[in-house]
């Protein structure tokens, strides 16, 4: 009943069917990873955005590299802004998409290292790309600023191309390294993301705290792999029974009906 199982076009469903189920386990199993990757780092975000703020020097130096597990921490330093030597940091968007610059201002601490703040997002409204465009202006005087600790930039991690011949005072990555070979000072790894004091008249617009990735969509492909792997050999069994029945019922002899003889 079943020889058709032999036939070519039975045999390539087999392979096909064969090979399709332990790629579909594979695929389940790179998506558990990927959700497992997921949640770790949201959790280690959801960690440090809860901590309690310490002195930036604490986690930081000048030349440090900061780690992932201290990025988004809250640090907090006291010293004064330098708008003198401020730049803007090109072709940034806001929460709605909106593309214009962020504003990079150092700030001065009490034994002459720099901090860099990433005080916010501003628009591209200046006369053109080359113009400096209008920045409000921090507080002055000596104050305590707070703020999200965060990596330098490379174009390796965000993909921003380091553009050379940039106009004055413009620059296409965060990177201390970079910041202090142009300011000839001693500027702490990373930067951080102003969080207090607010601005006035909110602007620069303040960049928000990072979302959570979706790592249940994650879980859900898994599932959903995991469910195909297991639909193929039924369905397989399904098509070769519905197969074997309608060769059956071709081959059974057909009953013909008998007619009366005349009188």
């Amino acid at each position: 009943m079943y020889r058709f199982l032999l036939s070519r076009q039975w045999v390539i469903l087999t392979l096909v069917a064969l090979l399709l189920i332990p790629t579909m386990i594979r695929l389940g199993i790179w998506q558990m990873h990927r959700y497992e990757e997921r949640h770790a780092r949201n959790q280690l975000v959801a960690d440090a955005l809860s901590a309690k703020a310490v002195p930036v020097e604490k986690l930081t130096a000048a030349g440090h590299t900061v780690t992932t597990k201290e990025r988004y921490r809250t640090v907090s330093a006291v010293g004064r802004f330098d708008t003198e030597h401020e730049v803007v940091v090109r072709r940034r968007v806001n929460a709605d998409e909106e593309v214009g610059f962020h504003v990079l201002t150092p700030f001065v601490l009490a034994d002459g290292k720099v901090l860099l703040v990433n005080r916010g997002w501003i628009p591209a409204d200046a006369p053109s790309q080359t113009a400096f465009p209008k920045v409000p202006a921090p507080p002055s005087g000596r104050i305590t600023v707070t703020g999200r600790l965060m990596p330098d930039e490379t174009t390796e991690a965000s993909g921003i191309k380091n553009l050379q011949g940039l106009p004055d005072r413009q620059v296409m990555l965060i990177n201390s390294g970079q910041e202090a070979s142009r300011l000839n000072a001693r500027v702490l790894g990373g930067y951080i993301v102003l969080t207090t004091p607010e601005p006035k008249g909110d602007t620069p617009e303040l960049i928000g705290k990072p979302g959570d990735e979706n790592a249940p969509l994650n879980y859900a492909y898994a599932l959903q792999w995991w469910l195909f792997a297991a639909g193929v050999p039924l369905g397989w069994f399904i098509l070769a029974r519905r197969e074997a029945r309608d060769r059956a019922q071709a081959a059974a002899p057909q009953e013909t009906e008998t007619t009366p003889a005349p009188v």
